[in-house]
């Protein structure tokens, strides 16, 4: 299934709820990133240009893809809008006019077991902390609060204490804020952020800091293992929630749409839970009955025929991760300078007189741009030469590319290239390199 993550909307005024869309074999699903906003949207469309010829359909289609091997260039939008839109009301989410909750409105709920799970709760809830997205909407305007999400406090050392959050709530900030359990604001610095993993880490003033939450290992979860979910769902206003239900599934496979193009450009893998993720929660704990942080909340389906399907990365997934972003401010990965289109996508015409290919040859990427002095410039690799296989990986998308190089392999490592160049079989070898600062 292939996903759409974008910012959630939640106003203060009118209390409505916005969506995203999720793509699975039966029926098009709506997933939320579970962060709120309310500024208006203001997304710019660069006009379409007519292109003839085969350089000109792969130059195009290039000039749209030079992120994706190239690192975090071809991936700059990410796994989510940037733009901030304010949010409209829809069947699927229900209007919350919490301004005008009586306390003889609410019904407590008592759950029996629920006792048992209050040390695990209590271990963990002081750490979990608001997180405003601070925008400046116009020059002539002053920064308002454009989102909330949420937050953990995950370490407190010497005069700093740091806060990992979801990327998409920090998206586009002017400026952080987190607020504390005590409803005391203080201002953040962003140290860095990761669009495909969808992390970011925050620092703040340890004196503000009294919990840390204790991170345990999502290997060791089972499905059917109880999971609380701890965020600020809808804002601040309902801080500090708690919802309880269970690990639904492990290593789900999500594909992401970064660049909103319609097609997938990154898979990640998540953990399924039943337990209620509302906007605003993203960024927030799963924790498991010890009290121990087994996930980040990121994103949910929402449909009105889909109910209690939540996601969370999992925590050993995100440890190396925000290591990076604390120690180094951004994630390294491997870099072989190339952008390439889907051979799908070649017209059948350009793929036999062109790229001299017969019909046994249907899957690979076809090489649109090298880098200079990349590690493909380096090996050899030319324009319109088609890889089929890294190593013994085959090759049939640039997601395929992206998620082999980034998961299987590490910068200095030597790879062999399979690829048709006019037709015709060959190979090459190259070493992968750290993706450069642009």
């Amino acid at each position: 299934m292939m996903t759409e993550n974008n910012h959630q909307d939640f106003n203060n005024e009118n209390n409505s709820l916005e969506g995203e869309e999720i793509n699975t074999p039966q029926e098009q699903n709506e997933v939320e990133a579970t962060s709120t906003n309310t500024t208006e949207e203001n997304e710019k469309k660069e006009p379409k240009k007519n292109k003839t010829g085969w350089q000109m359909f792969v130059s195009g289609i290039a000039g749209g893809l030079v992120v994706a091997v190239t690192g975090g260039t071809l991936l700059a939008t990410g796994a989510f809008d940037d733009t901030l839109s304010e949010a409209e009301p829809n069947e699927e989410t229900a209007e919350v006019a919490s301004s005008n909750i009586a306390e003889s409105d609410v019904t407590p709920v008592i759950n029996e077991d629920s006792s048992s799970l209050s040390p695990a709760i209590n271990q963990v809830s002081d750490a979990v902390v608001g997180v405003s997205n601070i925008q400046q909407t116009s020059l002539w305007e002053e920064s308002d609060p454009a989102g909330a999400g949420s937050g953990v406090v995950y370490k407190k050392e010497g005069d700093y204490a740091y806060v990992v959050t979801n990327n998409h709530v920090v998206d586009g900030a002017k400026d952080l804020e987190v607020v504390l359990t005590d409803g005391e604001s203080v201002p953040a610095e962003l140290l860095g952020g990761d669009q495909l993993t969808d992390l970011a880490v925050l620092r703040i003033d340890a004196e503000h800091v009294e919990k840390v939450a204790p991170l345990g290992e999502s290997s060791s979860i089972t499905v059917g293992d109880t999971a609380i979910a701890i965020g600020n769902p809808l804002g601040n206003e309902f801080a500090g929630s708690v919802t309880k239900g269970i690990i639904s599934g492990l290593e789900r496979s999500v594909e992401m749409d970064l660049n909103r193009d319609g097609q997938p450009d990154w898979t990640t893998e998540v953990i399924q839970t039943d337990a209620a993720i509302n906007p605003g929660n993203s960024g927030g704990a799963l924790i498991n009955t010890s009290g121990e942080v087994i996930g980040i909340n990121s994103m949910k389906i929402a449909t009105a025929t889909v109910e209690g399907i939540g996601f969370a990365i999992p925590i050993d997934d995100a440890k190396p991760i925000i290591d990076q972003l604390e120690t180094e401010g951004e994630v390294t990965r491997p870099f072989i300078g190339i952008s390439a289109v889907d051979l799908s996508t070649v017209p059948a015409q350009n793929k036999q007189q062109d790229l001299e290919l017969d019909d046994s040859v249907e899957d690979g990427v076809v090489v649109a741009e090298i880098q200079a002095d990349s590690p493909a410039d380096e090996a050899g690799l030319e324009r319109y030469d088609v890889i089929t296989k890294i190593n013994d990986q085959a090759i049939t998308s640039m997601m395929d590319v992206k998620n082999y190089l980034y998961k299987e392999t590490n910068t200095g490592d030597e790879v062999r290239i399979t690829f048709y160049r006019n037709g015709k079989l060959q190979t090459t070898d190259l070493t992968l390199v750290e993706q450069p600062v642009e």
